[in-house]
C-alpha cells in the first residue's frame, strides 16, 4: 500500500456551505479545521508506506479521526459511520458530501502502524508545533499533571490461560484467512481443546500436561505456517502466539520444551510480557506495593492559561478497546 498525498485539498465548497449552515455556532471537528488546517499533513508519513502498491487512504486524515474519536468516545465502527454520515467530520477531512468514507478495519490498521518505533512521539511532536504556531501553547504557562491507570478491555487471564487462548486466537485467524492450511493438523482433539474460549481457573487439572499440550500445539501450529504457509503473511494473532510462545517456553539441552519460571528459564520483566493475544500493548503495572493491575498507565498534561483554550496530552494514546474473540462456532475448525 503506497501513499497518495492529499495535502493542500481545499473543503469542496459544498461541504464547506452546507457545515457552516447546519453548525453555525461550529464544533469540534470544524474547528480543528479552521483553526490548525488540519492537525496533520500527509507528508508527515511519507516515511510508513513503500513508494509503490495500491494508494491507500489518506494518513493524515485517518490521525485526525483517531483524535475526534477519542474525544467523543467512539468505536471504530461508530466512528467509521460518523465519518460517512456527519457533515462536519466531511469539513474536518476536507470530503465531498458523497464520499462513502472507510472500513471500520481501516483504523486498527493504520494504529498498527502507529505503534512501530517512535512514530507516535513524532506526530505528538509535530501536533504540538502546530497548536504552539497557532497560540494555543506557549512556553512558561501554567500546568497540571496527573497519572492514572487504565484497565486493558480484556479478560485476565493466566499464564497457562494466556497460551491456550493464544493458540485459540491464531486458530481462528488462520481458519478465517488460510483455512487449507489447518488440514491435517485440527483433529478432534484439538478442537476439544481450542473450540470455545479458555476457562481454566487458577488450578486447573493436569496443570503440567496442559502447559506441555499447549506448547507443543503451538509449535506445530507455527512450524506449519512457516513450512507450508508459502506466500502467506502471518497475521496479527500467529505473530502475538510467537512472542507469547518465546516468553513462556524455552529448550533446554535435549530440545525439549519447557515451561519458564523465574528459577529456571528466566521470566521476561512486565514491561514487555504479553499479557493479552488481543490487545499486544497491554502490560501488568504495579504501583508501589499495593495497586497492581493490567493495562496502560496514563499520564495526562493540560495547559490551563487564563487566556486560552484548555489543551490536554494524554501518553500513552488512548486506544478504542481491541476487537474481542468471536464466540465458541458450531461448525469451524478451531
Amino acid at each position: 500500500m503506497s501513499l497518495r498525498s492529499r495535502s493542500g485539498e481545499q473543503v469542496p465548497s459544498l461541504t464547506a456551505q452546507i457545515a457552516r449552515a447546519s453548525n453555525p455556532d461550529g464544533t469540534t471537528a470544524i474547528w480543528v479545521r479552521d483553526r490548525l488546517d488540519g492537525l496533520w499533513h500527509d507528508e508527515d508519513f511519507a516515511g510508513w508506506y513503500p513508494r509503490d502498491g495500491r494508494p491507500g487512504q489518506s494518513p493524515a486524515q485517518l490521525a485526525t479521526v483517531c483524535v475526534l474519536q477519542f474525544l467523543l468516545g467512539l468505536s471504530d465502527r461508530q466512528a467509521a459511520e460518523v465519518v460517512r454520515c456527519r457533515i462536519d467530520f466531511k469539513y474536518a477531512l476536507a470530503m465531498e458530501l458523497d464520499d462513502p468514507g472507510f472500513h471500520h478495519s481501516v483504523l486498527a490498521d493504520f494504529r498498527e502502524r502507529l505503534a512501530q518505533d517512535d512514530r507516535a512521539d513524532r506526530l505528538l511532536d509535530l501536533a504540538l508545533a502546530r497548536l504552539q504556531e497557532a497560540g494555543l501553547v506557549r512556553e512558561r504557562t501554567t500546568q497540571r499533571t496527573d497519572s492514572t491507570h487504565v484497565l486493558a478491555a480484556v479478560r485476565d487471564l493466566t499464564r497457562l490461560e494466556l497460551v491456550t487462548e493464544a493458540v485459540r486466537a491464531a486458530l481462528e485467524e488462520v481458519a478465517r484467512t488460510a483455512g487449507h492450511l489447518l488440514v491435517g493438523l485440527v483433529d478432534d482433539e484439538w478442537r476439544r481443546r481450542y473450540g470455545c474460549p479458555v476457562r481454566l481457573g487458577k488450578n486447573p487439572t493436569r496443570p503440567k500436561t496442559r502447559i506441555l499440550a499447549a506448547g507443543d500445539d503451538a509449535c506445530r501450529l507455527l512450524e506449519r505456517l512457516h513450512r507450508h504457509g508459502s506466500g502467506y503473511r502471518p497475521g496479527l494473532q500467529a505473530e502475538a502466539l510467537r512472542q507469547i510462545i518465546v516468553q513462556n517456553y524455552y529448550r533446554d539441552a535435549a530440545g525439549r520444551l519447557r515451561w519458564r519460571t523465574a528459577d529456571d528459564g528466566g521470566l521476561p520483566p512486565s514491561s514487555s510480557a504479553i499479557i493479552s493475544p488481543y490487545d499486544t500493548t497491554a502490560r501488568y503495572v504495579r504501583h508501589g506495593h499495593i495497586i497492581s493491575w493490567k493495562g496502560f498507565a496514563a499520564h495526562v498534561t493540560e495547559t490551563c492559561a487564563s487566556d486560552s483554550v484548555n489543551v490536554t496530552r494524554t501518553w500513552p494514546p488512548p486506544r478504542p478497546p481491541p476487537t474481542m474473540a468471536r464466540p465458541c462456532p458450531a461448525s469451524t475448525p478451531a
